[in-house]
């Protein structure tokens, strides 16, 4: 089945249970930003929540659209539900009580059923997020630490976790450079091409490769601190963020006399 095939199969197969008092696209398929290769994202309200009952109606329904193969119900969100069927095609489902629709808008929904016309009671547009100051705070140290776990990778040759390292570091600059956009609709991180500018893009792509071997490995690390750290700093003006100047200090002492290396100035 097609996305459309899908949506339709699953839509008729609740829409004489009175339980659905609503069910409502989400996610790409909500918001007009679906391509042929999205997941399909509901919202299923009813008054109970995500009960058992409302559960097996819900695996029931996408039964309906084909061999399912991969079921995590409601774990380890108390209220999702993921499902794959065998032509791959993608469905999650966030069972939800008529109150918990609130902070939803209506350009990143599509109405299927709406019995109490709930759709119609949400805020117009999606509010632009701005980046949370505490994790953004947890997140620079994080990347600080990782840093700073550099000389352990090396001195024992280890230098595969260093590999590992190095994936995280990216993963903190990803999420920073989505951060600096601010872009609506982020949805999941296979979205990232629409989430960060050309200029972003290139400074990635930029990036030297990980690869397990002590020289290419240091120089891999301070080539992400010097694309993180900058950019980090000016977020922590904005977000009026205490900067961590003693840990990123005393770090760079400790790779400086471990390794004979500083990343460059933040």
């Amino acid at each position: 089945m097609d996305a459309a095939e899908v949506i339709s199969t699953i839509t008729q197969s609740l829409e004489q249970d009175t339980r659905v008092r609503a069910l409502l696209l989400s996610g790409s398929h909500g918001n007009g930003l679906a391509d042929a290769h999205s997941d399909i994202d509901f919202i299923l309200i009813t008054d109970d929540g995500p009960t058992d009952d409302i559960a097996a109606l819900w695996k029931d329904a996408v039964a309906r659209t084909g061999e399912v193969v991969l079921c995590w119900d409601r774990s380890p969100v108390p209220v999702l539900i993921n499902m794959i069927t065998a032509d791959w095609t993608r469905t999650d489902a966030l069972l939800l009580k008529p109150a918990q629709i609130k902070p939803c808008a209506r350009d990143s929904l599509r109405p299927l059923i709406d019995r109490d016309g709930i759709y119609d009671t949400l805020a117009a547009t999606t509010p632009i997020r701005r980046p949370d100051a505490k994790a953004f705070q947890r997140q620079v140290q994080d990347f600080i630490r990782i840093l700073g776990l550099l000389p352990l990778a090396i001195g024992r040759e280890e230098y595969l976790n260093g590999v590992l390292g190095l994936f995280h570091l990216r993963n903190h600059l990803v999420e920073l450079m989505v951060s600096e956009t601010q872009a609506p609709h982020r949805g999941g991180i296979l979205h990232l091409n629409r989430l960060i500018t050309d200029e972003q893009k290139a400074v990635l792509t930029a990036l030297p490769p990980p690869v397990p071997d002590r020289d290419a490995l240091i120089a891999a690390h301070m080539a992400y601190a010097g694309a993180y750290l900058p950019r980090a700093r000016r977020m922590a003006a904005q977000l009026g963020v205490d900067w961590p100047e003693g840990f990123e200090e005393i770090t760079r002492a400790r790779l400086s006399d471990t390794l004979g290396v500083s990343p460059p100035a933040g």
